[in-house]
């Protein structure tokens, strides 16, 4: 089963997020090969993080609630909250499969939240842009609750046009980047 998680920093926490960043990597390298998609997002354009996205293949939401409250960032009180969806890989692959690579051109996490009828669930046909995308599903993956999208786009604006917004309660858009240790 696949997971969105997004943990979101609590205000004043950058100094003890740099000060873990060296076992949450250890920790995250412990799911290596369940990984989908990770990496940190940040103030529009800045360098101070925001948060931390994973989307992981777990066994089941046990395992996914672990995941996300096990993680050392979490237990330390860096984090403010946390979303933790089902989520559907409609793109069938990883971040690393990405045919833009790792580096290059704006990078965000677009996330709109809604309810009722389910939106924006085929692929958009800019799929060389997208670095992942799916729905957000309830926890038996019946029920939408919205769409989480990491992608290259020339700006905020282009990044949160992938969605149809009069369908969302909200979408945030986020400036985001590849995470993980440096190859």
């Amino acid at each position: 089963m696949e997971y969105f998680c997004y943990h979101r920093d609590r205000v004043g926490s950058v100094a003890l997020r740099d000060e873990l960043l060296e076992e949450h990597w250890a920790y995250m390298d412990r799911y290596g090969a369940e990984m989908i998609a990770r990496g940190p997002t940040f103030h529009d354009g800045g360098e101070a993080p925001t948060g931390s996205v994973h989307i992981v293949d777990l066994p089941g939401p046990d395992a996914a609630r672990a995941f996300a409250f096990d993680e050392p960032n979490y237990q330390a009180g860096v984090y403010r909250d946390v979303l933790l969806r089902r989520w559907r890989n409609l793109l069938g692959r990883t971040m690393w499969d990405f045919p833009g690579g790792r580096e290059g051109g704006n990078r965000y996490l677009v996330l709109g939240l809604g309810s009722g009828t389910g939106a924006d669930l085929a692929v958009p046909p800019a799929k060389d842009e997208l670095i992942a995308y799916g729905p957000l599903l309830s926890d038996d993956g019946v029920t939408w609750l919205g769409t989480a999208v990491l992608l290259r786009a020339r700006d905020a604006d282009a990044a949160r046009a992938v969605l149809t917004a009069d369908r969302y309660a909200d979408i945030e858009v986020h400036d985001w980047q590849f995470g993980g240790r440096a190859s």
